[in-house]
């Protein structure tokens, strides 16, 4: 079977790299903070997941982001071999565009922690330490039921249930190391009649049924094309559509709004976050819980505070908690 590379040197024509600064993007500290769970650290500091229906492994040296794709199984491989998987022949060009488009490598970050850190003394404090944390650009479908499950849950868990998710309904992508990868499942994978019942059965709990029902809302309603159509909508519409599936509330539905829609200004309010505002920042907000108009004012602040890219400002702060945490 293949073995992940240790380091690019190992094999040079198989990696390629794009330049990016440190101060623009830290894989370690973007891969492991809850944007996306298909990403896991299969050498130091070499990040292996699953992006666009590849797989892929990640590293940076200096100002370089070095990356390898791997490609999906041939029939006569997986009979010789049980496990195998070679390097893809997805042209360079493409490649590059795909992960400069999921790491969104076109805005500039440095810039904005710069302003962040003028509006707001708080926020400078804590950037210091965790420079390039960025927000990605994740599939719509992928982001919107993976969302869906981390409702009362921790990162340990859901990228666990997640992995079991696609290891049940999604496409057999290589295997390395004789560790299977697949791809996020289609739509269409997850509004079967016994969706609901093997979810159940893979540990999903009650988000079982919000997961099957919330596909076959979106394949009656809007479909996958409409899903993604969201990312032009207004915040506000997009946020509402969303809201109307079965376990997506305000905060799931930022998230995606976020992580997905190109809603940079979304800033999802979890009662951490809550605290936050109110310790941290003396946000005044009435109540002993955080009630739906809490939620929009604490957004509210947030963006009167950093900008447009508010969402993207609380990404960082969010991050560095986790690790503090940690």
């Amino acid at each position: 079977p293949m073995k992940l590379r240790d380091a690019p040197s190992a094999c040079p024509s198989l990696w390629r790299c794009l330049p990016c600064p440190p101060a623009e993007l830290r894989l370690d500290l973007v891969l492991s903070s809850g944007q996306s769970f298909r990403w896991w650290e299969s050498s130091p500091g070499a990040w292996t997941g699953v992006l666009g229906g590849h797989v892929w492994t990640l590293r940076q040296d200096g100002d370089r982001l070095w990356y390898t794709v791997y490609s999906e199984e041939d029939e006569h491989e997986e009979e010789r071999d049980g496990c195998s998987a070679k390097a893809a022949k997805l042209d360079v060009a493409e490649t590059d565009r795909i992960l400069r488009d999921y790491f969104q490598l076109d805005v500039g970050l440095s810039a904005l922690y710069h302003a962040w850190g003028a509006a707001d003394p708080l926020f400078r404090k804590v950037a210091n330490d965790f420079p390039g944390v960025r927000v990605l650009r994740q599939d719509p479908v992928e982001c919107l039921f993976s969302f869906i499950c981390t409702s009362n849950n921790h990162i340990s868990r859901i990228t666990a249930m997640i992995e079991r998710l696609c290891q049940a309904f999604g496409r057999r992508l290589c295997c390395l190391d004789s560790r299977p990868f697949h791809a996020f499942p289609s739509l269409s994978a997850l509004t079967g009649a016994d969706a609901e019942a093997r979810l159940r059965a893979l540990g999903f709990g009650y988000r079982a049924k919000f997961v099957s029902g919330s596909a076959r809302a979106i394949a009656e309603g809007l479909g996958t094309e409409g899903l993604c159509q969201l990312r032009t909508a207004p915040y506000a519409e997009a946020r509402r559509v969303l809201c109307a599936l079965p376990g997506v509330g305000a905060k799931v539905a930022d998230c995606v709004c976020l992580l997905s829609l190109d809603k940079a200004e979304a800033v999802p309010v979890d009662t951490h976050v809550w605290h936050i505002a109110r310790q941290r920042y003396g946000v005044a907000l009435g109540g002993k819980s955080l009630t739906p108009r809490a939620y929009q004012e604490i957004g509210d602040f947030f963006r009167g505070l950093w900008g447009p890219r508010a969402g993207w400002a609380q990404a960082v702060l969010f991050c560095a908690d986790l690790r503090k945490g940690q």
